[in-house]
């Protein structure tokens, strides 16, 4: 087997078109504190163990959501239906100005607040901030589930589009 040395040219922009080729979901990651609820939108989350249960999402250094972590030490993992793309521009902060905020519910639940009308959902509690270049990739503990008995198809997002699943 021939390996071969790293091309050290390769920019950000080559590396962001190949992994927008890898689809994802599409999540808000949502906690609370002292009453006042934070949410980002997030596809970089993933199962990590089965035993325990535990998972990932990763986050910008920089982000607000960063401190907001920290602080309450949890958080909700909210999978977004097709019907949710809105949610998802509002919560990462590209919903334009002059426009009122897209219409959503939000729950009390365990770890942070649920959304209402989405595919699933995830309660964690932070069990570790590990360094990963400029995010922070945070591993949560799993301790509770939202499954609905119906659920609607998922939102998607491929080569920087929203994308829906055709044809079920």
């Amino acid at each position: 087997m021939t390996t071969s040395k790293p091309d050290k040219t390769i920019d950000n922009r080559a590396f962001r078109n190949v992994m927008g080729r890898f689809a994802t979901g599409v999540t808000v990651i949502a906690t609370e504190i002292d009453g006042e609820i934070q949410g980002m939108t997030a596809n970089a989350i993933t199962s990590v163990s089965l035993d325990p249960l535990l998972v990932l999402v990763c986050v910008q250094k920089e982000a607000h959501m960063t401190a907001y972590l920290r602080q309450s030490g949890e958080f909700s993992i909210n999978i977004l239906n097709e019907d949710q793309e809105n949610l998802s521009n509002y919560f990462a902060g590209i919903w334009p100005d002059d426009k009122p905020p897209p219409s959503f519910a939000l729950e009390a639940w365990v770890c942070g607040p649920r959304l209402q009308g989405i595919l699933g959902a995830l309660a964690c509690e932070i069990k570790e901030f590990l360094e990963g270049g400029d995010h922070w990739i945070i591993i949560g503990a799993v301790i509770d589930l939202y499954l609905p008995e119906e659920p609607p198809s998922p939102l998607l997002f491929y080569r920087g589009r929203y994308r829906k699943v055709l044809g079920e």
